[in-house]
């Protein structure tokens, strides 16, 4: 039993072996091929005959030959209309007339190549949906009706049979062929979905549950073979249980590997004992109520993994655009700022040249003195580390990366989120305050997304106090330490303009901003990046002149989602 595979089967695929033979090659190796897998499935199956009829109901040469017209095309019915002849000549060794037999042979034909070539075209070969499943059960009994009805009529006109003869005929072969299709063709056309994949550490791994399902179906049949045949009728759905775990654990896979053991078990059963065509008949259609239950809940289990698959993979495909989205905010945010910043580095260049040049002048002068000297050059490294700083703070928020959580002492993080910003809120004569607890125990978090969370707000604010032509505008920032549960609580408040009531609700989602210049991402990405914290962004007052925006964080050591 192999793993589920997502693959699907194209109706207009043909099986092919690799190499470089031509195509009719490969379409006549594989026709033989399945010929000879349809006498040898026909010599083994046929048990009962009526009439120098086969009335075995169980046909599973069908089910494997009409897998190939599904598969490859209707055109592949020929194998069908050969293996007919072959199988009623050398096998069932019958004494029909050679145009009762080819009328046999084109009638079977001809109606299973007609259904193949109207299901295919909304088949997926692959059965991976439970709609693929219901398309192949009703097929497959339509063709079994159709089948059965033109070979009665058949056998009815050449006086091979008597109305009177038509159930206890018709019956065995439409429940045959609809088991064999129902069993073996979901088999083989999984199994053809798996030859790429099949090795033999494939084969080791899945051996000691298949051995032990054999085991569990051999005591099965023994047991039901120890009672009579009407107990057994009620016996029979010891056989749910493993068929059903089988589709649990391996989905569609499991299932037709199941079904197919479990009817072979069944099979050596009913031949064992020698029970009649209609004993025989009965069990079958217990077996196909089973198979349809079994391929159910397989496909069923397939379609769940495959939509488990299709979140996980949409999810990983979130995360990716959120990452992209927030580095694509934090190059606008910095871009936003690159007047400030610059003046914030040319500052300190500026200082240390003008430093340099005099400690130079002092250097030449021969009333130059050392303690003077020093006291720039020390002046002017510290300059250089501003400047180095300021660089080094805004290579680090640009950077790009998976999430790094860390230990982070948040009133650190907030002065080095400060260097960024507090140039362009100097620049507007706004002043900004800070009010962190120096005893405030760390929490662990991606630091630099914390950081544009923090500088996002605060540049909001920064916006909202020019919009509102205050000149005095001041900033808050606050840290404080809640319990029940234990978090850290931080708030960003302003003297700024306020938020409109009809735009408050909206606040958090994308594209929606108060600024004509902006994409209305800042906020958006902010409430994502905390969420991922296992945290909480909302806004505490909208109100102009007392604005105030609060996240908390938990203190235990969270990985973002």
């Amino acid at each position: 039993m192999s793993g589920v595979q997502n693959e699907v089967a194209h109706p207009d695929t043909v099986l092919r072996p690799s190499g470089s033979s031509p195509a009719w090659l490969h379409a006549v190796a594989t026709g033989i091929a399945f010929l000879i897998a349809y006498i040898a499935l026909e010599w083994m199956s046929f048990i009962h005959e009526y009439k120098e009829l086969p009335v075995t109901p169980w046909n599973p040469g069908l089910g494997v030959v009409f897998a190939l017209m599904l598969y490859s095309g209707a055109s592949y019915g020929v194998v069908l209309f050969v293996g007919v002849l072959i199988a009623e000549i050398a096998v069932l060794r019958t004494n029909l007339p050679w145009p009762l037999i080819i009328g046999v042979a084109i009638i079977i034909a001809v109606g299973y190549s007609a259904v193949a070539f109207a299901v295919r075209r909304k088949l997926d070969a692959g059965l991976n949906h439970l709609r693929d499943v219901f398309l192949l059960l009703a097929g497959g009994t339509a063709g079994a009706l159709l089948v059965a009805l033109f070979l009665s009529l058949l056998l009815i006109a050449d006086e091979k049979l008597s109305p009177a003869d038509l159930f206890v005929v018709s019956v065995p072969l439409l429940v045959g062929d609809v088991i064999g299709i129902a069993v073996m063709t979901p088999l083989v056309l999984r199994f053809i979905l798996h030859i790429p994949h099949i090795s033999l550490q494939t084969l080791r791994a899945f051996a000691p549950e298949v051995a032990l399902y054999v085991a569990v179906v051999l005591l099965f049949v023994w047991f039901i073979g120890l009672t009579e045949s009407e107990s057994g009728f009620k016996l029979f759905y010891l056989f749910f249980l493993p068929v059903v775990v089988a589709a649990v654990r391996y989905g569609l896979d499991g299932a037709c590997l199941g079904l197919a053991l479990t009817q072979l078990g069944l099979l050596g059963l009913l031949h064992w004992h020698g029970y009649d065509a209609n004993v025989f008949t009965e069990f079958q259609i217990l077996m196909l109520v089973l198979t349809a239950t079994g391929l159910t809940v397989g496909v069923t289990v397939n379609e769940r993994q495959q939509a488990d698959r299709e979140v996980r993979r949409f999810e990983a495909l979130l995360r990716s655009k959120e990452a992209e989205a927030a580095q694509a905010a934090r190059f606008n945010l910095v871009s936003s700022m690159a007047s400030a910043l610059a003046h914030e580095i040319n500052q300190p260049i500026t200082a240390a040249r003008a430093l340099g040049r005099a400690a130079q002048h002092l250097l030449h002068s021969d009333s130059g003195s050392q303690a003077r000297v020093d006291d720039n050059l020390t002046t002017m490294i510290a300059q250089i580390d501003h400047a180095a700083s300021v660089v080094k703070r805004m290579r680090e928020f640009l950077r790009r990366g998976e999430p790094h959580i860390s230990t982070t002492d948040v009133k650190s993080l907030i002065d080095d989120a400060l260097i960024l910003v507090g140039a362009e809120a100097r620049a507007a004569s706004i002043k900004i305050d800070v009010d962190v607890p120096s005893d405030l125990p760390t929490v662990h978090t991606d630091r630099v997304q914390l950081q544009q969370v923090i500088l996002n707000l605060v540049h909001n604010s920064i916006d909202a106090i020019e919009a509102s032509g205050q000149t005095e505008g001041r900033i808050r920032i606050a840290a404080a330490l809640l319990q029940e549960p234990p978090r850290m609580e931080i708030g960003v408040s302003d003297n700024g303009a306020g938020i409109a009531p009809a735009l408050a609700d909206r606040l958090f989602e994308p594209l929606t901003s108060s600024k004509r210049d902006s994409l209305g991402l800042g906020l958006s990405i902010c409430a994502t990046i905390v969420q991922s914290h296992h945290g909480r962004l909302w806004l505490q007052s909208g109100a102009p002149g007392a604005t105030e925006f609060r996240f908390w964080l938990p203190l235990q050591q969270a990985t973002p989602s």
